[in-house]
């Protein structure tokens, strides 16, 4: 068993400014995965993104640092495969020569559809909205007892399992029909440890009354393993 629990939570300015001060000194590029900064619980406090981090210590060229973006999870369409990367010029430059010849061009329906996902914030709030209805719902039906809690930026919760995380799985799935996934596959072992061994990935990602559903089914599991 691990002693703590993985779970999605915002960094503060300090968190972010730390690293950026350090790229000067140890030369490297900080490369800030962002894309799923949108998904949040409090719209009156969004996370900090490394470019303004940045911006905040005076670095505004960005240097060493580029940051990714997706429309994947705030716009809910992994499959449109549009994002965007910003920072560093001289490192962008470079990118973008090699986006040239390794990457393919997006197609004209898939450009329009993004520029219409990219300038409207409403189906992104929406989408949070939703987001938070169905968290609290799951949390409450799961119950203190099972450790789960409402984290400040995530579409997962994380459950510590009374058994292995892979058998937990499943048998889950194999008694009632729900598919989660095993902690152990989203980390590595590392001086002995898998940190997220004995957990399973819970991601809400479904409409809420399937994600009810499917928590009042895990709910049920984990009174036949009690």
């Amino acid at each position: 068993m691990q002693s703590e629990q993985p779970d999605g939570q915002r960094h503060d300015a300090g968190g972010l400014e730390q690293p950026i001060r350090l790229v000067g000194p140890a030369g490297f590029v900080i490369a800030s995965d962002e894309c799923y900064s949108e998904i949040y619980f409090d719209e009156a406090a969004p996370p900090l993104g490394a470019l303004d981090a940045a911006r905040r210590l005076g670095r505004d060229g960005f240097p060493k640092l580029v940051v990714f973006g997706s429309l994947s999870k705030r716009s809910n369409v992994p499959g449109m495969r549009s994002g965007y990367v910003a920072g560093d010029a001289a490192i962008l430059e470079r990118f973008l020569l090699y986006r040239t010849y390794q990457g393919s061009a997006m197609n004209p329906a898939v450009q329009a559809a993004s520029r219409v996902a990219w300038e409207d914030e409403d189906h992104v709030r929406e989408n949070r909205r939703l987001y938070r209805e169905k968290f609290e719902a799951v949390v409450a039906l799961l119950g203190k007892n099972s450790g789960v809690r409402m984290p400040e930026a995530a579409f997962y919760l994380w459950l510590r399992t009374p058994i292995a995380d892979t058998e937990f799985a499943r048998r889950l799935y194999e008694n009632y029909n729900v598919t989660v996934l095993p902690g152990s596959y989203l980390a590595r072992e590392a001086r002995g440890v898998n940190p997220g061994r004995d957990f399973v990935r819970i991601a809400l990602v479904s409409n809420p009354a399937e994600c009810i559903d499917a928590g009042q089914r895990l709910k049920s599991f984990l009174a036949d393993l009690s």
